[in-house]
């Protein structure tokens, strides 16, 4: 049956005679009340009650000497690092939120050849963790730094900054001069990726979003910027450490020691090890030390190795560069990167070490 003209509609309106009039829209559903989401302190407490109901079970299923080996390294891995990687992510939200990007663009040099270095000493007074100098550099060229000057500021910042190098310092107090080691072939690394790209880099490798101007967050408050800067970088950063420990306490207990000894012997395949290593562990600067002075039995120069291509070149920093700058820079600019890095990383180790041990 037809409804009478002039009627109001009891659903959508609908426009067969050409009328001009446009479906009206139908009221949204709600939501039931009934459903909600469990919070990842709900899962926690329920994890610690199960550890708690089943403590006599777990106890002897745990007691076992690689298990307590184990697990001494972890927690002394985990116990020496954390107090460097809090002050690092403090830093780094402190300097999010009140120094400006414009800054590095007053400071250095217009030839792009004499930004670089100064670029890398920069990273020594502006210190951050990898995952933070990745925007921060697009930041800068974003204002008119050269890029080659901000590619070297990106690899600078968190390898020589001075939380890490007193991290690297209380890791190794036997080994003073592997500060100097760490600090010389990082700043090489940095430096001499910058020139290369001053000098065969090309502007269109570099995506267009990157060098696209930002708006402008001055509207949000510092403390604001603060919190969720250092919030984020310790939540990832804590996660790589525990990856990392983990990673060194297994190493400490399936590894035979015969293999460990077989690779001192063998130089060459120990920094090529040590360095696909640092890559796949994507640690952070500020714990990696810790990770490498618990491989004992390595060489120290695999060691040294370890620790400068850790902060140049890793999984996630691909990953975090081929997002902001494009898959064509990534995939030319990690690769020379490796390479340049454990060359540096040998050489600063034959200089400053003693040679190869």
């Amino acid at each position: 049956m037809d409804a009478a003209p002039g009627a109001p509609a009891t659903g959508a309106v609908r426009d067969q005679a050409g009328t001009g009039r446009r479906a009206a829209p139908r009221a949204p559903r709600r939501r039931t009340s009934g459903q909600r989401r469990i919070t990842s302190l709900e899962v926690f407490c329920f994890v610690i009650a199960l550890a708690l109901i089943f403590s006599g079970p777990l106890s002897r299923l745990l007691d076992r000497p690689g298990l307590r080996t184990g697990s001494t390294v972890f927690v002394a891995v985990c116990v020496q690092a954390l107090p460097f990687l809090v002050l690092g992510v403090v830093l780094s939200g402190l300097i999010a939120a009140f120094v400006p990007p414009s800054l590095m663009r007053r400071l250095l040099p217009r030839s792009p050849s004499a930004a670089v270095p100064v670029a890398g000493l920069a990273g020594v007074a502006l210190p951050g963790c990898e995952c933070a100098s990745v925007p921060v550099s697009r930041r800068l060229m974003q204002q008119g730094v050269p890029p080659a000057a901000a590619l070297t500021f990106l690899l600078a910042a968190p390898a020589v900054n001075p939380v890490v190098l007193t991290a690297t310092a209380v890791a190794f107090p036997a080994e003073p001069r592997m500060v100097l080691a760490r600090f010389l072939g990082s700043f090489g690394t940095a430096v001499a990726m910058g020139w290369l790209w001053a000098r065969f880099g090309r502007l269109e490798w570099i995506a267009e979003r990157a060098r696209r101007v930002a708006e402008s967050r001055g509207g949000e408050s510092r403390w604001r910027v603060f919190s969720e800067t250092a919030r984020h970088d310790l939540v990832e950063a804590a996660g790589f450490l525990v990856l990392g420990a983990l990673t060194s306490a297994v190493l400490n207990v399936l590894v035979p020691a015969a293999v460990l000894d077989t690779l001192s012997g063998q130089i060459v395949v120990a920094v090529l090890v040590m360095a696909v290593l640092a890559v796949v562990l994507a640690l952070c600067s500020e714990a990696d030390a810790f990770v490498a002075a618990s491989l004992s039995t390595m060489p120290l120069l695999a060691r040294l190795v370890f620790l400068v291509v850790g902060p140049a070149i890793d999984v996630k920093l691909y990953a975090l560069q081929a997002g902001t700058f494009g898959r064509r820079f990534a995939m030319r600019f990690a690769p020379a990167t490796f390479v340049v890095a454990i060359g540096c990383a040998v050489l600063a180790g034959v200089l400053v070490l003693g040679g190869v041990r």
